[in-house]
């Protein structure tokens, strides 16, 4: 399912067409707002940030829902930091691929991800996230 909404948006107009501006400046905002959510745990933030259909795809294969999401795991993590992104905006939605690293008490999870947002009345809003460990 996931795959079929790529290619979809992958057809919708090349990325250098309407990647610039503000659109790609509200999904950066959108992206760093969920990363301040997530540290701090800030619920109502992420319920403006998720969408309900969320599908989220750990590097453990584990699959989440929104719900499941907001119910935060007892993992904490001090620092999201994002060594490399690309955001392509196609119109109401985007995707963002590159690297996410948690920086957790004891360890670091690097990983790869591919995030799906679509643009609503409230804002820009995470519908998937898949992720793989980093080699």
């Amino acid at each position: 399912m996931l795959l079929i909404l790529i290619a979809a948006l992958a057809a919708a107009a090349p990325p250098g067409e309407k990647d610039g501006g503000s659109e790609k400046d509200g999904v950066i905002a959108a992206m760093n707002a969920y990363k301040t959510a997530m540290i701090q745990k800030d619920r109502a933030a992420m319920e403006k940030l998720l969408a309900d259909e969320l599908r989220y795809v750990h590097s453990s294969g584990k699959i989440e829902t929104k719900a499941d999401v907001l119910k935060f795991s007892s993992v904490t993590q001090d620092v999201v930091v994002y060594p490399d992104r690309t955001v392509r905006v196609y119109g109401q939605m985007a995707t963002v691929t590159g690297s996410e690293d948690w920086v957790h008490p004891d360890a670091t999870s690097k990983v790869l991800v591919l995030l799906v947002w679509k643009k609503g009345p409230g804002g820009w809003q995470m519908v998937a996230r898949e992720a793989t460990k980093r080699p």
